[in-house]
């Protein structure tokens, strides 16, 4: 019989796939085939097959071989059937650690195994750690219960390795609370313990990884970063209480509406770059959302009042640390209101996180300075105001032949910023000559020694030298110096010209020499790293930028982008009066939240009437029509009787990192991209296959 079904079988073999559902279909058919398909006696005699057959059983080791893979199949099929039938949990095993204890009580645990510890072959402890990984409670095992039974659970854990997922039954017992200290962050329940009575294996651990308090995954491993740390799996947990936080304020304390808006869009010129998704109708593609701008403005115009969401965003950018190509913003916007409608609201929603989450209390109001302070006193439209450090202008005070000496520009602005570094170097110029020296020789300093406009002139104040180390500025803007600045022997002074036009951008050379010499002073552990939050509202942008062959804008062709997006409103009157004069003065509504020197979020008033949008699109950007066409759809809701409105977007990402203190938002993300926009656990993005390319109407292009 077995002879005969052997080819059968050996054929069968070769079909087999290693997946859960085909060897399943594999080991019920090969029972149907012993079953059915058993040959009679006489036909054993009579068959060639038999004899082949048996040759084919007895010589060939191949046959072994995938009969073994038969017997394995069925083994970890066996296994899996256990695995998903097992008994339901008595107690959370952190919850063991709150007194009193029922004492003498059957319990059943689920959590992972932790490092054995044997007594002998017939005794050993062995922790079982919380399925939060928290907690940890002592299992104890013995080989013969007290009545003299044997204990086949004490050799089944025996197998089982470090971090398996398992079910525990035994018994509750009081135990004299041990001195020993904590796994690491895992804190040790001291008073009970649990003498084993079953234990089942829900899965396996693979032996070849190590796992050590010292070990460190790749983010290759990303799952086995987020169970091994315990900072990823609270920045999570603290997340998700922030997300309910904010939830609960503009739910439920102020009528605020959730709305999911679509994840499928279309191209529109906003301002950043898009992901496309093409679709199997040819030449057509839909484009991730930037924001949900344009569909909260439909909502405004739909009578909604007030409207909320964290949403997801997608933007194809040049990735730092904190920018991710997807992203999660908490979106807002309110109908009849202003931008100061809507700055007192998040003013509120972020006290309370910082209260209820930190427990503690922002100062009320926020301060505020308009784009142009900022740029002027920080070099920064987002600045740290904890540091200090401000910028001052004195281009009038200091002889011609100075500025020749760090410019070649014809009547630059010049400003002048005091790092005073006496007090944490002893006052001691010659210690802050070899700091900014090896600063001055080190990567960080060559956008500032590269710098188109003219490096930065540096000087150490030194009572010791002559006009106390200021001889270029000449006996007078010397004095001048001092009496603005105030420097003490070992302060650093840095002059940075820069040409005569209006702030445009994020940052001066100077506000970002401010920020570098910083950091290198903290990281050389001359400063310490400041503490704090100190949140800053930053306003009255200008309502357009020159357009930057870098950014994609809204392609117009009047060498202006919108500094924001092209739905922000101008600001006043006068400004609106300025569009048809002279656009690059314009004001626009448009305001910032910054926290520590990181932008937390920003939002502006929108232009809420169609024809004033237009204009704005066809006669100060001067979008082609084809580009105006594609917010048609905008246009026409807009011209419905929409109200006017006002809004904002917070990064949530950025914001919990703040929260937490965390240097990049890929801390406080589940599974974040990498610095090439790589998912590395996944392996995303993927390349397409031919049939992919095709199904899709795409054609890669030669040489790209």
């Amino acid at each position: 019989m077995l002879a005969n079904t052997t080819p059968r079988i050996l054929k069968t073999f070769e079909n087999v796939r290693i997946s859960y559902v085909e060897i399943s279909r594999f080991v019920e058919s090969s029972k149907a085939v012993s079953r059915s398909q058993r040959p009679r006696h006489g036909d054993l005699c009579k068959s060639n097959n038999i004899r082949q057959g048996r040759r084919a059983l007895h010589n060939s080791s191949k046959f072994l071989q995938e009969a073994a893979v038969t017997t394995g199949a069925s083994s970890f099929l066996d296994s899996y059937k256990e695995s998903i039938s097992f008994s339901p949990a008595t107690h959370e095993i952190s919850d063991l650690a709150r007194p009193p204890p029922f004492e003498r009580e059957e319990v059943v645990l689920h959590g992972y195994l932790g490092g054995r510890t044997d007594l002998s072959k017939n005794f050993y402890f062995v922790p079982l750690l919380s399925k939060d990984l928290s907690h940890s409670i002592q299992i104890v095992s013995s080989a013969k219960s007290p009545a003299g039974r044997t204990h086949p659970a004490h050799e089944r854990l025996k197998t089982y390795g470090l971090n398996t997922p398992v079910t525990i039954r035994g018994l509750l017992k009081v135990r004299e609370p041990a001195a020993s200290k904590d796994l690491g962050d895992v804190k040790k329940i001291k008073n009970v313990e649990v003498e084993l009575w079953d234990v089942q294996s829900l899965n396996e651990f693979p032996k070849e990884i190590i796992t050590t308090p010292e070990t460190v995954f790749p983010p290759e491993l990303r799952h086995l970063q987020i169970r091994s740390e315990k900072g990823l799996r609270e920045a999570l947990a603290f997340r998700a209480k922030a997300a309910n936080l904010c939830r609960d304020e503009l739910s439920n304390s102020h009528g605020f509406v959730e709305v999911e808006t679509p994840v499928l869009f279309k191209s529109t010129p906003e301002g950043a770059r898009e992901f496309i998704v093409p679709t199997r109708r040819k030449g057509l593609a839909y484009a991730l959302p930037q924001s949900p701008q344009q569909f909260k403005q439909i909502l405004m115009a739909s009578g909604i009042p007030k409207y909320y969401q964290l949403a997801r965003c997608f933007r194809d950018e040049d990735l730092r640390a904190d920018r991710q190509p997807e992203f999660t913003q908490l979106d807002l916007e309110m109908s009849f209101a202003t931008g100061e409608d809507v700055m007192q609201r998040i003013e509120a929603l972020v006290t309370r996180l910082w209260k209820d989450l930190l427990d503690l209390q922002l100062p009320s109001p926020f301060p505020r300075m308009t784009y142009t302070q900022a740029m002027s006193m920080f070099g920064s439209d987002k600045p740290d105001i904890r540091l200090g450090m401000p910028i001052n202008r004195i281009d009038h005070l200091i002889p011609a032949d100075l500025i020749s000496m760090i410019t070649s520009l014809t009547k630059p602005i010049v400003e002048v910023m005091i790092f005073q570094t006496a007090a944490v170097l002893d006052s001691d110029p010659g210690k802050t000559r070899k700091f900014v020296t090896e600063f001055m020789d080190s990567p960080e300093a060559a956008p500032f020694l590269e710098n188109p406009e003219g490096g930065p002139g540096i000087f150490v104040y030194d009572s010791r030298k002559p006009l106390q180390g200021l001889q270029p500025f000449g006996f007078e803007a010397a004095e001048e110096v001092e009496r603005l600045l105030e420097p003490e022997d070992g302060d650093l002074i840095v002059l940075q010209a820069r040409r005569q036009a209006p702030f445009y951008g994020g940052s001066t050379p100077l506000g970002n020499m401010r920020l570098a010499l910083h950091k290198a002073a903290v990281s050389q552990g001359h400063l310490k790293a400041p503490q704090g939050f100190e949140p800053l509202w930053i306003t009255d942008f200008p309502l357009f930028s020159p357009a930057n062959a870098s950014e994609p804008g809204q392609g117009g062709a009047a060498g202006l982008a919108s500094t924001h997006h092209p739905f922000t409103s101008p600001k006043s009157a006068e400004d609106v009066d300025l569009l048809t004069t002279d656009p690059s003065r314009v004001i626009g509504e448009h305001y910032d939240l910054v926290m520590n020197g990181v932008e937390l979020g920003g939002g502006s008033r929108r232009i809420h009437n169609a024809q004033m949008q237009r204009f704005i699109m066809e006669e100060i950007l001067k979008m082609t029509p084809e580009r105006v066409a594609e917010f048609s759809h905008l246009l026409e809701v807009l011209g419905a009787g929409c109200p006017p409105h006002a809004g904002i977007a917070l990064g949530f990402d950025r914001l919990i990192a703040v929260m937490l203190g965390k240097e990049s938002v890929r801390d406080v993300i589940a599974f974040p991209k990498s610095g090439k926009g790589e998912d590395l656990l996944v392996k995303s993005p993927g390349l397409m296959s031919e049939d992919v390319l095709k199904t899709y109407h795409l054609q890669l292009r030669e040489g790209d």
